[in-house]
């Protein structure tokens, strides 16, 4: 686990990360070598389950800073990605503060939240169990997402949360939730970001967002998004796959 990657967050350094989608160790062991800061290792939309994802992780430990997006709002799912190692959680669909505020109880060791302390590969199986539990609250990495209309209007008190390191823009769900699915550029989702990013600034509030390619993050890193995912590994291979293929039609 990177232990320097939160404080590089909050400190509000760039991050470059991308999209970890497909099962293989050997892409996210490849991505890792790639500079990227961080590895967005999607347990939401890819297909994996928890021995896979300890998979990715052990591939690419050594080399990156691993995020886990998990499926949905829930303690056991950020529990087991925290004890198996990786350096942080995404979680996805957070639409009021309640939900945050049970992110940070779920995440964090007493006395800032609740997390159960059990001996896992995190802790190296319990031979650095103290010094992990001593240091996992300054350095677990607990990042929210706003995608939904409800996210849009309660962001003042998702922003306010103590103990959530970052908000995390999905422009895609927040395009259909807004009902312009997949327009990500039509002006009632790009009024809808602007208004997160506005917010975020003003409590001093880490933002990250997600794009397909350089030139839909770009205009986001000027507005002062620092976490960036960027790319997916099975759309970067298809995609460079059909680009060779026509350079010889």
């Amino acid at each position: 686990m990177d232990h320097q990657f939160r404080r590089r967050l909050v400190a509000g350094e760039t991050l470059l990360g991308t999209i970890v989608s497909l099962r293989s160790p050997e892409v996210a062991e490849l991505l890792a070598e790639t500079g990227f800061d961080w590895l967005f290792i999607d347990g939401e939309h890819g297909a994996f389950d928890i021995a896979n994802i300890q998979t990715v992780l052990q591939a690419a430990d050594s080399l990156k800073t691993c995020i886990v997006r998990i499926p949905a709002l829930d303690e056991a799912a950020i529990k087991k990605v925290l004890d198996i190692g990786a350096t942080g959680v995404i979680v996805p669909q957070i639409h009021t503060a309640e939900q945050a505020e049970a992110v940070v109880r779920w995440g964090r060791y007493p006395p800032q939240g609740g997390r159960g302390l059990g001996v896992a590969r995190v802790q190296r199986y319990g031979f650095a169990l103290q010094r992990y539990a001593d240091s996992a609250n300054e350095e677990v990495v607990l990042i929210v997402q706003a995608e939904s209309a409800d996210s849009v209007e309660n962001i003042d008190a998702i922003a306010a949360v103590p103990g959530i390191d970052a908000v995390l823009i999905g422009p895609y769900d927040l395009s259909a939730s807004l009902g312009h699915a997949g327009q990500v550029d039509h002006p009632v989702v790009t009024e809808a970001i602007a208004h997160i990013i506005q917010v975020c600034k003003a409590y001093d509030r880490p933002l990250g967002i997600f794009g397909m390619t350089a030139d839909s993050v770009r205009p986001y890193r000027d507005q002062g998004v620092t976490l960036i995912a960027v790319g997916m590994d099975s759309v970067l291979l298809g995609t460079a796959a059909r680009e060779l293929h026509d350079e010889l039609m």
